[in-house]
């Protein structure tokens, strides 16, 4: 819900935005108001087994490292609300032999090509972990967002995903507060990081409303307050990256 919502409010301020769904859920579509029978019939990049082979194999067991991606997002994007370009990566699914090599030659070069090549806005919506992004990639990420909720479940994922981001080099980390009731939620989260957080997301019902009926949440609840602490959240997230 937190990058879709980014997302299109970045294009909203005048930003060509391109969100890369990397998140195995693959449903981030839902908040850019993408039609599902749409989104089946795009099939996400790395499930698509000939583009793999195509750009990856060379036979012999030997892989290219550095494959032609420039047309990627041309081929698997779709178009949802406020203009915002979508391209689901899709998770690992290699040939049935267990070998995630070539797709993972792949998801790194077209992340790369994205951040490093590409002029405009991208947010990457990714599982609990970094993974996907190389030493080299992340040097052209301006901000990472680690989302946690007032439990010490997701307070300790939020801590693996700073030490992975910080033992990659990434220097700029900030912390979102979600789902919670009351502002000792808030002290919770921050005496448990050590860190203040960029937002405090409450728990509230509309995000669930919304979901059951299909309807993204800027559109079904534009003035509720989760979409005004979302709107607080894109203007920080505006001016760390200016910096």
């Amino acid at each position: 819900m937190i990058a879709g919502s980014l997302a299109r409010l970045l294009a909203r301020d005048g930003y060509k935005v391109l969100a890369i769904d990397a998140d195995p859920a693959m449903n981030l579509y839902r908040q850019l108001g993408i039609d599902s029978k749409i989104i089946e019939g795009v099939k996400p990049v790395l499930e698509d087994s000939k583009l793999v082979d195509e750009r990856v194999n060379i036979g012999s067991g030997l892989l290219i490292l550095t494959p032609r991606v420039d047309d990627v997002i041309g081929r698997y994007g779709v178009e949802g609300r406020d203009n915002v370009v979508l391209v689901r990566l899709g998770t690992i699914r290699y040939g049935g032999s267990g070998c995630m090599c070539p797709a993972n030659a792949l998801l790194r070069a077209i992340l790369s090509y994205i951040l490093l090549s590409r002029d405009e806005a991208v947010v990457v919506d990714l599982e609990a972990g970094l993974e996907p992004l190389g030493r080299g990639t992340v040097e052209a990420v301006d901000l990472l967002i680690s989302i946690t909720e007032p439990t010490p479940q997701s307070i300790d994922t939020c801590r693996r995903v700073a030490k992975l981001a910080s033992d990659l080099g990434l220097k700029s980390i900030g912390y979102v507060a979600n789902k919670v009731s009351d502002e000792k939620d808030i002290e919770y989260i921050e005496s448990s990081l050590e860190s203040s957080i960029l937002a405090a997301i409450p728990f509230d019902r509309s995000v669930t409303e919304a979901e059951k009926l299909g309807i993204p949440l800027l559109d079904y609840a534009p003035n509720s307050t989760v979409v005004k602490a979302l709107i607080e959240l894109k203007d920080k997230v505006k001016d760390l990256c200016r910096r």
